[in-house]
């Protein structure tokens, strides 16, 4: 072990103290309502002790979207092309939904920046983003042209997908309050699979 060893490792957990601070904060407030004292108290630091990891909110919202991207690009990058499509398509909504309830603050967090007009993935978007999923349309459009799903407009069939699964995390205290529960995903895998089901299943 070397002298800077035990300085690497608490630099190491105090980032990532404050990421994960700052995710519970911005996922609750938004990136205009967040500030950079509030970070600090949730992440147990100071001020200044959180600035020297971090300069400014804006730095620490960025690294946060730059971790977030890469999250949820991953469940369209496993749908492949040599599966069954109807499989293929249900297993892409059932890890969605997963992210949803796993990933709850990520996934306000994404959906705060698009309300805000992602002023700061707005190249992601038409970049990483956009690239994969003109991919994905195109080897859906080969499934639908050979007869193996039902005949849908591929890109609003995973703007659906998205809509439909991240709801369960973004709007959570709605779904709570109106079914009545503390799990909010209580039966909808179930729903949104028959519903896709039948949807992508040819006449």
């Amino acid at each position: 072990m070397t002298a800077s060893s035990p300085t690497t490792r608490i630099q190491m957990r105090n980032r990532a103290s404050i990421l994960e601070a700052a995710l519970d904060v911005f996922s609750a407030h938004g990136f205009r309502g967040a500030t950079v004292d509030q970070i600090a108290l949730a992440a147990g630091l100071s001020k200044p002790n959180l600035l020297y990891y971090f300069p400014s909110k804006e730095a620490i919202h960025n690294a946060l979207l730059e971790q977030l991207l890469d999250l949820w690009l991953a469940p369209l990058r496993t749908l492949r092309d040599d599966g069954d499509p109807l499989q293929e398509l249900l297993a892409y909504v059932r890890r969605k939904l997963e992210m949803s309830r796993d990933y709850p603050r990520e996934s306000r967090l994404f959906a705060n920046e698009i309300v805000q007009g992602a002023p700061r993935i707005h190249d992601a978007l038409s970049g990483d983003l956009k690239q994969l999923v003109d991919e994905k349309c195109a080897v859906i459009s080969g499934w639908i042209e050979e007869g193996r799903i039902a005949r849908v407009h591929p890109y609003h069939l995973i703007f659906s997908i998205w809509s439909l699964t991240q709801h369960y995390a973004d709007f959570d205290v709605q779904v709570r309050a109106v079914l009545g529960t503390e799990d909010p995903f209580e039966g909808a895998s179930g729903f949104i699979e028959t519903l896709y089901t039948r949807l992508l299943t040819p006449a």
